[in-house]
């Protein structure tokens, strides 16, 4: 096809589509691998979008999915971007050659936002960089929310998830004429977005469309189905309609937002209230991803890049004011955290003995943090020694209390850190020379699976970025063996029943105390996963 330097083209399975170059590299915006998902479809699975004649425009992001705003607490530090209109299921490109003799590796990328949030149009997110670098990024938009995540019994279940794999079956089918190999594909998300990738690398379906995968700080997992269905329920209450799909189909859009939002108010990581997330279906999700991964019942042989933040906690906490009312409760907080990570007094204590001189804020983030994360991520590394690389993002940020927090490596992963919208959760000063190294380090996993330190091992290898020496200079990357092992460690054998035990230095709690702890800690605060 023709191309004029200035727009391209590139044909696609459903239409050509023109984009434009930016900073060297070609970029085609809202390019849709599905129709909307509304009227009839609503809550059904993707259908293919209808072919266009002609060459369709594709200079700006599409329509994002419906989604409710961030609070005000949050909105100060993350942004989320809203284009209306209907035709949500869209996908972005950005390639340093559109040529199909390029054969250029590829990242997809899938954004966070707890499910409820987030969309490919968030500007950290441009894929620039990367493009420059030698790799073509596709970054793709999913249904949030109930729209996505509702559990009913009239629809299938996991709609986002099910427009993920459409949409990674159009990067198979289209990445080449975009310069993409399509055997050379890395799945990659961060929080939601990696919970995502965790699912879809364990799915049958989704087997031969990826190669690699990047996990930043999300492990693959599966919600209770009763945790969901609460939330819609719940929703139906408040709504006075049935808890179907059907029922839901009949209520109007900005209501049926307005009435997530204030059902789910509370559900963070730390607070464990109601939520959206992927169930096991038996289909798509045949049983909870990890332990289909980590047992071997999906074979998959593909090179894993895990991490996390140092202190994943302070984007959860900080927020609202809840870090403070946290180290106001003390030794009923740690109360609470034993009850939401299930686990016993001993884990506890061990916390307080690692670090003695950490606030309860602190030690109760940590532990949220290693239940939710680092546990699970550390049982997926120890099952693919030798093709698993983990790394630590220890970077504070400038902004006061949030430190290594959730979020925070994006602008240096995907080296944007010029943005404003990096900014708002960085400060002003991003150290480029983190950024370089980041980024270099994602672009070599992508490109040959490699990430430039040692795999994982009985070692424990992992390489943390952006140390800070005491003169607050950001040191270079380097290799810690083991830096997490105490903590981790705490964790063997820790379950339920320990909750009950009597030898703990917090209250003695049991039943309906218990429950009445969480409500205590959830009433502190609003405050929302991102």
């Amino acid at each position: 096809m023709p191309e004029d330097r200035s727009e391209p083209v590139v044909a696609t399975p459903h239409g050509a589509v023109r984009g434009r170059y930016e900073h060297g590299v070609a970029v085609f915006r809202g390019i849709p691998y599905a129709a909307p998902p509304f009227g009839p479809r609503r809550f059904r699975p993707p259908e293919p979008p209808e072919p266009w004649d002609g060459v369709r425009d594709a200079g700006a992001f599409g329509p994002t999915p419906p989604k409710p705003p961030y609070s005000d607490a949050f909105a100060q530090y993350l942004s989320d971007p809203v284009v209306p209109g209907d035709d949500c299921l869209n996908l972005n490109v950005w390639t340093p050659a559109p040529d199909p003799g390029a054969r250029l590796p590829v990242l997809v990328w899938f954004h966070g936002g707890a499910l409820t949030r987030g969309s490919s149009a968030v500007p950290v997110y441009d894929g620039r960089a990367f493009a420059r670098d030698g790799v073509v990024v596709v970054s793709v938009n999913y249904r949030l929310g109930v729209e996505g995540y509702g559990l009913f019994p009239d629809a299938p279940p996991n709609a986002g998830l099910r427009d993920q794999l459409a949409a990674l079956r159009w990067v198979h089918e289209a990445v080449a004429a975009f310069g993409g190999d399509p055997g050379r594909v890395t799945l990659a998300g961060q929080s939601a977005g990696a919970i995502s990738v965790g699912a879809l690398i364990a799915a049958p379906q989704a087997q031969g469309l990826f190669r690699r995968a990047v996990l930043q700080s999300g492990p693959p997992e599966a919600s209770e189905r009763d945790k969901v269905r609460r939330m819609v329920r719940r929703m139906a209450a408040r709504l006075k309609v049935p808890a179907t799909a059907e029922g839901f189909a009949g209520v109007d859009r900005e209501l049926l937002l307005r009435t997530q939002a204030e059902v789910g108010r509370l559900s963070s990581p730390v607070l464990g209230g109601p939520a959206f997330g992927i169930v096991a279906d038996g289909d798509l999700v045949p049983r909870d991803p990890l332990d289909a991964l980590v047992e071997g019942s999906v074979a998959v042989g593909a090179e894993l890049l895990l991490g996390w933040t140092r202190e994943e906690y302070r984007l959860w906490l900080v927020p609202g004011g809840l870090l403070e009312r946290v180290d106001r409760l003390g030794a009923v907080a740690l109360a609470g955290a034993r009850a939401r990570c299930r686990c016993g007094p001993e884990v506890a204590r061990g916390y307080r003995a690692l670090h003695p001189a950490a606030r309860t804020a602190e030690v109760v983030g940590q532990m949220v943090t290693d239940h939710l994360l680092r546990v699970p991520l550390q049982r997926l590394a120890d099952a693919r020694v030798g093709s698993a690389y983990v790394y630590e993002f220890a970077w504070p940020s400038g902004l006061p209390e949030l430190g290594a927090c959730h979020a925070l490596e994006l602008g240096f992963v995907f080296d944007t850190g010029e943005v404003p919208e990096s900014a708002k959760l960085a400060g002003e000063g991003a150290p480029q020379g983190l950024a370089d190294a980041m980024h270099g380090a994602w672009v070599r996993f992508v490109s040959d699976g490699r990430a430039g330190w040692s795999a994982w091992d009985g070692r424990h290898p992992v390489r943390v970025f952006g140390e800070t020496a005491e003169d607050g200079a950001v040191l270079p990357p380097y290799t810690a063996l083991g830096p997490r092992d105490r903590e981790l460690a705490l964790w063997d054998g820790a379950g339920a029943a320990g909750v009950e035990a009597s030898d703990s230095p917090e209250p003695e709690l049991r039943g309906a105390e218990l429950r009445s702890v969480i409500g205590r800690l959830r009433r502190s605060a609003t405050v929302r996963r991102h």
